[in-house]
C-alpha cells in the first residue's frame, strides 16, 4: 500500500462504513483500532458489524490495497477522529477516547494537515483539542486545517445515508471549513453546509434531542392513555389527522448511541437553560421502567387468576425494529429488570436479528409466540407483524406491533 491520504481513529459503527466509502473512491485509507481482532478481521477483508452491503465494501477496498488496518496511526494528510464519547458519572461526557486519538496522532501532524473530530461531542471540544495541539507542538500553530463534521446516518442504511445525506461542517477558522468541504464533496453527494466548529458540535446534539423530546411526547401521552383507558396508536393517528399536526410513534423507551445520548451532552453543560430537553430525557428512561412493572403486574395476575405460573415470551432486545443494534436498548433493559424478579417462570426470550447472546438465551419468534401465556412486545420487528392477536394470550404491546 502507499502512503495513507486518510488515517481514521475508530472502526466502529460509523468509521468502519466511513473508511471503506473513502478507500472504495480510490483514496488510500490507514484505519486504526485499539481491538487487535477487528483490525485483523478487516484486513483479511470481513467485517465485525452488521451493516447492509458493508461487506462488500470493505471487501472490495481491501482486496483493492485501498484500505488497511492497524493498530496504531502513520502519517497522512488527512486524520478523522471517529471514537465513542462515553459518559462518566451523572452522565457527563466523556472526551478522554477524543484526546487519545488526538495524541497518537499529534506527532505525525505537519504543515498544512487536515484533523477531523466526527465523534459526537460537547460544544467546545474541536476548540479544546486545536489548543491542546498546539500546545504540544507550537510550531503548527495556526498552520492546520481543524474542523468537526457529525455523522447523520440510519443503522441498518449507513452506506447509503453517508453519500446522499447533508453534511453540516465546521471549522475552527473559515480556511479549515473550506479544507473540510472540499474533502468531502470528493465522497458525498449531500449538499454540504458551511458554519462553525461550535455551531457544528451543537447541531448534531439538537437534531437528536429533538427527537428525544418529540419521541418523550408521544410516551407521555401512552403513559396517559393507559390510564385514562384510551388507545393511544388509534389516538395518535386521529390526532395526526390535522394538518399542523405530527406526534411520534410511543415505544418502550429510547435507545440507541445516539438519541438516548445525545441530549445529556446539552444538559451536563446547561443544567439550568434545558429543562425540556432533561425532562424529555427523564419520560424516556421512565417508559422503560414503566414497561418492566407493567410486566411484572401481568405476571403476578395470571399466577392470582390461573394458580400457575405464566410462560412469558420477551420480544426484541434492540434498540429499534430490524437492526441487530443493542446498544442503549431500552427494550434489553427491560428484559433484564424483568428477569431479575423473576421467580421460577419461564421465559423466552426473543432478537430475530441476531444468532446468540452472552447473556440472554434467545428462542424463535414464532416458537416463544407459541408457547408463551404472555405476550411483551417490546421492539416492532418485521417478523413479529405476522403473529396473529389471540385471545387466549396476555398481550403487553409496547411497541405498537398490532396498531
Amino acid at each position: 500500500m502507499n502512503k495513507p491520504e486518510v488515517v481514521m481513529i475508530g472502526l466502529g459503527y460509523i468509521g468502519l462504513p466511513t473508511a471503506a466509502l473513502i478507500a472504495e473512491a480510490g483514496t488510500q485509507v490507514h484505519g486504526v483500532d485499539i481491538n487487535q481482532k477487528v483490525v485483523d478481521t478487516i484486513n483479511r477483508g470481513e467485517i465485525h458489524i452488521v451493516e447492509p452491503s458493508l461487506d462488500t465494501s470493505v471487501s472490495n477496498a481491501v482486496a483493492n490495497g485501498f484500505l488497511k488496518a492497524a493498530t496504531t496511526p502513520v502519517e497522512a494528510n488527512t486524520y478523522l477522529i471517529v471514537v465513542p464519547t462515553p459518559f462518566k458519572d451523572k452522565n457527563e461526557p466523556d472526551i478522554s477516547f477524543v484526546q487519545a486519538a488526538t495524541t497518537a496522532v499529534l506527532p505525525l501532524l505537519k504543515e498544512g494537515d487536515m484533523y477531523i473530530i466526527e465523534s459526537t461531542s460537547p460544544i467546545g471540544t474541536t476548540e479544546k483539542m486545536m489548543h491542546y495541539i498546539y500546545e504540544q507542538r507550537p510550531e503548527l500553530n495556526g498552520k492546520l486545517y481543524i474542523a468537526y463534521c457529525p455523522e447523520r446516518v440510519l443503522p441498518g442504511n449507513v452506506m447509503y445515508e453517508l453519500v446522499h445525506n447533508d453534511r453540516v461542517i465546521g471549522g475552527v477558522d473559515e480556511a479549515s471549513t473550506e479544507k473540510a468541504v472540499a474533502f468531502y464533496a470528493k465522497y458525498v453527494k449531500g449538499e454540504l453546509h458551511k458554519t462553525n466548529a461550535r455551531t457544528a458540535e451543537m447541531c448534531k446534539l439538537v437534531e437528536n434531542s429533538s427527537r428525544d423530546v418529540q419521541i418523550a411526547f408521544a410516551n407521555e401521552l401512552s403513559l396517559i392513555c393507559d390510564k385514562a383507558n384510551i388507545n393511544v396508536w388509534e389516538l395518535i393517528n386521529l390526532a395526526n389527522k390535522h394538518p399542523r399536526v405530527n406526534i411520534l410513534q410511543p415505544g418502550c423507551g429510547v435507545g440507541g448511541h445516539c438519541i438516548a445520548v445525545d441530549p445529556y451532552f446539552i444538559v451536563a453543560d446547561y443544567p439550568m437553560e434545558s429543562k425540556i430537553i432533561g425532562t424529555a430525557r427523564e419520560v424516556n428512561n421512565y417508559k422503560s421502567f414503566w414497561c418492566a412493572e407493567k410486566a411484572q403486574s401481568a405476571k403476578l395476575q395470571f399466577e392470582l387468576q390461573h394458580g400457575r405460573k405464566p410462560k412469558i415470551a420477551l420480544m426484541g432486545l434492540a434498540f429499534k425494529p430490524d437492526i441487530d443494534d443493542l446498544r442503549e436498548s431500552p427494550a434489553k433493559y427491560i428484559a433484564q429488570r424483568v428477569l431479575q424478579n423473576s421467580n421460577n417462570e419461564e421465559y423466552y426470550i426473543v432478537e430475530p436479528n441476531i444468532k446468540e447472546h452472552n447473556v440472554f438465551k434467545l428462542t424463535d419468534y414464532e416458537t416463544a409466540f407459541e408457547k408463551a401465556d404472555i405476550v411483551v412486545f417490546l421492539v416492532a420487528h418485521k417478523e413479529f407483524k405476522t403473529l396473529p392477536k389471540t385471545p387466549d394470550k396476555v398481550i403487553l404491546d409496547f411497541c405498537g406491533n398490532y396498531k
